[in-house]
């Protein structure tokens, strides 16, 4: 469910001026936008690791050197 659907789901709470001034909201629904913000945040997360510079190694090259480091201490 994307935000437009989840928004069709809020409750709106107005003043006398029919000014709105908060939003009600069931768990659920909350839940899901959460989720989705959280989705957001990967998905940008993930975008800035690619475009990043720096070079990526191998698992195993990293392993070797996290253990070596440690063997250090």
């Amino acid at each position: 469910m994307g935000v437009a659907d989840l928004m069709q789901k809020f409750q709106f709470v107005v003043d006398s001026n029919g000014e709105k001034q908060s939003v009600l909201i069931d768990y659920a629904v909350w839940e899901e936008l959460l989720n989705l913000l959280e989705d957001i945040e990967d998905s940008e997360e993930i975008d800035r690791l690619r475009a990043a510079t720096e070079e990526s190694i191998p698992w195993e090259q990293a392993k070797v050197e996290l253990q070596a480091s440690r063997a250090d201490v």
